[in-house]
Formats: C-alpha cells, structure tokens, sequence
C-alpha cells in the first residue's frame, strides 16, 4: 500500500466544498481499508461559502482585491458624462464577495448577488434604477456576482474540470442590455465594465488571512496527533473547533437575504427591491 511504503499516517487536504468532499472520501477508503490516516481538512477558498464557519482563509484577501476594481470603476463611471462602472466579481452560488466588497466600499448603487432574485426590465427593475441614478447623480456603480441573474441567460450544459456547471457571462450580459436599454430612451451612456475574475484570488494573501491561515494550519496539526479523521478545522462563532466533514459540504452556504449584513448593504447602496 501507498501509505505503507511512503509511511503516510497524516493527510492534510486544503479546500472548499469539493475538495473537502475529496478529503471525505480518502477518509472513508482509509477506514474501509483499515488504515490508520487522519484526514484532516483545512477550509480555504474566497467564496466563503463553507456551512458553519464564520470566514474561510482566502475571504478577506479577495473583498480586498474585489475593493481596488470597484474603486477603479468609480473613478471610470464618476470621471465619464453618464457613467456607468459596472463590475462582475466571483461567486457562483453565494454572494459573500460582492455583499461584502460592496459595503465596504461605500460607493456601489446596485448589488447583486445570486440568493437574492431581480427583474431588468419594468418599472421597478435595474434598468429603470439606474435611469434614475443617472437623472439625479449623472453617473451609477453596479457591483454582481458571477452566479447572479443566471436565469436570464441561456444554459451551455457544459462542465468544467471540477464538474462545475459553467457559468453563462452575466458581466456581458448586463453591459449589452445597459447599453441597448439607454440607446432605447434615447438617453447617452458610458459603460465601463471590469472583470477583474481570478485577480481576486492571484493576489498575496493579506495580514487578516495570513494570520487565519496560520491559526488554521496549526489546529490542523493538533487535531491529526490528536488521533482525529475526517474533520475539518474552523472557527464558528469565534471559537476555533472540530467538525466533521460531511456537516460542512451538505450544502454550500448562502447570503441570508434577511441577515443584518444584507440589510445594512441595501442601506448602504439605497437600491430598492428589485422583484
């Protein structure tokens, strides 16, 4: 066996949601096979959307880096006669990246995200919103997640590497209609569109994450001479814990639409309900 030969008693899996189903699944042949490896999971990925825990390694870093391009599209739309700076940032399923990059900067007027549903058209949709913005302020910025307004775009039905459903562009997608919706009404718009995509995650990590991930990594270590398998380490609710697994991958975790977060991001962007 591998494990024998290479003297393999501790493996230490790095991840989100699928590598953590990954590492669950070692942990289990381990157990069949009778072999005794801790599978101990570490939880990193920028989407922040592990069930359970209060951040992921990777979180703070990529709300930072999404912060530079919604700075730079302010700057776009603010310097531009009836701009519109309007960023795609990452996301499929959860919108933590965007809520949070949204809030923090202060300057955004629309954010979208994939757990809350919006209309485009009518009189209470985006596009009537930023006709509005751009009568009274004479420029808007647009923030959206990646797995935002899917259902207005048509489905490949093809699957990436990881056996993820890929993503029509939702970024192209609202630039288009913007920018049609506004030659419509006969109205002059500049849009200025940044996807700054995997920039979000090809930068160093930040102090907040490197200290996270130092935490992370020892607790990791502990737990493995400690004897335990097929968990993962974490902190929940301020305190650092153990959990196992299969708890932490049912299900990716979601933006609550009636959290205090995303209230206070509504407040911040002034935008209305959209449905």
């Amino acid at each position: 066996m591998f494990t024998t030969a290479r003297r393999l008693d501790m493996l230490f899996v790095l991840g989100g949601n699928g590598t953590h189903a990954g590492a669950d699944a070692i942990h289990g042949e381990c157990r069949k096979r009778k072999l005794k490896v801790s599978i101990i999971g570490v939880p990193k990925t920028i989407d922040n959307d592990i069930l359970l825990m209060d951040k992921t390694f990777g979180f703070d870093t990529a709300v930072e880096a999404a912060q530079r391009a919604i700075n730079s599209a302010y700057i776009e739309a603010h310097s531009a006669f009836h701009g519109i700076g309007l960023v795609k940032l990452m996301g499929r399923s959860s919108g933590f990246i965007t809520m949070h990059a949204s809030l923090s900067s202060g300057q955004v007027d629309i954010c979208l995200i994939p757990e809350v549903p919006f209309t485009l058209d009518g009189p209470n949709g985006v596009l009537r919103h930023l006709e509005h913005l751009i009568e009274t302020k004479g420029f808007a910025l647009m923030c959206v997640a990646e797995g935002a307004g899917q259902e207005y775009l048509q489905k490949s039905n093809a699957t990436d590497a990881s056996g993820n459903m890929v993503l029509s562009d939702i970024g192209v997608h609202l630039q288009q209609k913007i920018k049609s919706h506004f030659r419509e009404i006969n109205v002059h718009s500049d849009v200025k569109y940044i996807d700054p995509t995997y920039m979000l995650r090809a930068v160093r990590a930040n102090a907040s994450d490197a200290i996270l991930c130092t935490v992370l990594g020892q607790n990791a270590v502990h737990g493995a001479f400690a004897g335990f398998s097929g968990i993962t380490t974490g902190i929940c609710n301020t305190h650092n814990v153990y959990l196992p697994i299969p708890e932490v991958i049912k299900t990716p975790r979601l933006v609550d639409p009636n959290s205090r977060m995303w209230h206070r991001c509504l407040t911040s962007t002034g935008q209305p309900d959209f449905c």
